[in-house]
C-alpha cells in the first residue's frame, strides 16, 4: 500500500500557536487530532510531531518552509489519502494553513 508523508504548513510556528493557549484551549486541540487519528484508523502509521527549525545543512539557500509538523499515512490512493485529510484539525489552527502530501518513492536499487 502505497505510504504518504503528510507536512502541516502555517504562517504561524507551532510555538506561536501554543504560546497564548489556555490548558482548556490544548486539551480541545489534542481532542480534535485524537478524533482524527480515530477516524484515519490503520492508515495512520505515524501520528508524528509538531517541528521547530533547528538547522541548515548544505550550500544552498534555505527558505522559511513553513513546515509546522507532519504525520505518515497509508492509503490505496491519492485520492483516499487526500479524503483522510477533510476537515483536519490543521485547518483549525491559527495562521495561513495547508497540508502537503509526498508519497514514498521506492529507492532505486533496492
Amino acid at each position: 500500500m502505497p505510504k504518504y508523508l503528510v507536512l502541516y504548513r502555517s504562517s504561524t510556528s507551532p510555538q506561536e500557536q501554543m504560546a497564548d493557549m489556555s490548558p482548556e484551549q490544548a486539551q480541545a486541540g489534542m481532542e480534535l487530532w485524537m478524533n482524527w487519528a480515530g477516524k484515519t484508523g490503520s492508515s495512520l502509521v505515524d501520528l508524528g510531531s509538531p517541528l521547530q527549525s533547528v538547522a541548515t545543512v548544505g550550500p544552498g539557500q534555505a527558505a522559511d518552509s513553513g513546515i509546522a509538523g507532519f504525520s505518515v499515512l497509508e492509503a490505496d490512493s491519492q485520492d483516499a489519502v487526500t479524503k483522510l485529510l477533510e476537515d483536519h484539525p490543521h485547518f483549525h489552527t491559527p495562521g495561513d494553513n495547508a497540508i502537503e502530501v509526498l508519497e514514498y518513492l521506492p529507492v532505486p536499487g533496492m
